[in-house]
């Protein structure tokens, strides 16, 4: 008997590598649920069947489970960007709280065996280095904010309707098919959109802040593979690379891997986490090893990708709530 997934999210960037994954077991039917806002048709699977639709629309979701019988819910779509969640508050809650609810409210109704969300360790908030899973979060935007709000629902839906779930704290993932056309997030592939546009890169602030930048081949297979694993059930996990750069290293990383250069322009510190990096001994412990794939080999693989794709234009967002403040370079 084949097992049944919801995927939301498949046509973008991790959920598309997430289906890719799903597929190597020829026993798994895949439904992708996905409005296209941020990702590309050409992501998806053939291999799946796709529907074309919001998380926000809670009678759609509702229709799909008692079509499908779903065994898993894999919850990846959102809008990850961070800092301009501060700007964007309803547009933030609503697409990363309130249609994850929804998606909730299905696997609880319909008996779905695990849900696995695709947290971030936006929770954690500017809090002790490097972050681990037993800190008490204190997330510092809407965004971050949504996701834990997320992650306390699952374990309330847990103790109340036995929903079964495993949730990941992935951080700046990046590789091949992300969307590089969007100027609020991903600053991999912005810089490397710039580079082929012969632009400058912008750097907020001293370009100091630290991040682990992790390539999409060391989370993918894990986060497809945790509902086969009786260890991950009811658990929190971050997930990605234990070395991290600075800023200002990545610059100059992501131009080697594109083998041209730029000139980089400093703009004024937004407000943003200065420093955020994972612990990831809970993970390995049951996933076994990852960070397989050092950054100088991920950013080639991603630049080889870019190239052959090349530059895409990139689109204002049409629906900024609040001015006030608004970072130098997104007005």
């Amino acid at each position: 008997m084949k097992k049944t997934s919801l995927v939301t999210g498949g046509a973008g960037f991790m959920g598309a590598h997430l289906v890719n994954e799903l597929l190597r077991d020829d026993n798994h039917q895949i439904v992708v649920l996905d409005d296209i806002s941020g990702g590309f048709l050409e992501t998806v699977n053939p291999d799946v069947t796709f529907v074309e639709g919001s998380i926000l629309d809670a009678p759609l979701i509702d229709q799909l489970c008692k079509q499908y019988n779903f065994n898993y819910i894999y919850h990846l779509a959102a809008y990850a960007a961070e800092g301009l969640s501060h700007f964007i508050k309803r547009f933030n809650y609503q697409n990363n709280l309130i249609g994850s609810v929804n998606l909730i409210n299905a696997a609880v109704n319909y008996n779905v065996e695990r849900f696995v969300f695709t947290s971030s360790i936006a929770v954690y908030g500017e809090n002790q280095l490097p972050m681990h899973e037993e800190l008490i979060p204190m997330p510092e935007d809407p965004y971050g904010i949504a996701k834990y709000a997320v992650e306390q629902d699952l374990i309330a839906s847990k103790r109340l309707f036995g929903l079964d779930y495993t949730i990941f704290r992935p951080h700046n993932v990046y590789g091949e098919l992300q969307n590089i056309s969007d100027k609020y997030r991903n600053v991999i592939g912005i810089f490397m959109n710039k580079i082929m546009q012969g632009e400058p890169l912008i750097i907020f602030g001293d370009g100091e802040q630290t991040r682990a930048f992790t390539h999409i081949a060391d989370v993918a297979p894990h986060i497809a593979r945790c509902v086969d694993i009786p260890e991950a059930s009811c658990e929190v996990f971050n997930v990605g690379s234990d070395k991290h750069v600075s800023v200002n290293e990545l610059a100059d990383l992501v131009m080697t891997a594109m083998q041209k250069e730029v000139p980089v322009k400093h703009l004024r510190e937004r407000e943003e986490v200065k420093h955020a990096y994972c612990a990831h001994e809970k993970f390995h412990k049951v996933f076994g090893k990852t960070s397989l794939v050092s950054l100088p080999e991920g950013l080639g693989r991603m630049a080889a990708w870019a190239k052959s794709v090349g530059p895409r234009s990139v689109p204002e967002f049409s629906n900024i709530e609040i001015r006030k403040n608004l970072p130098e370079g997104w007005k």
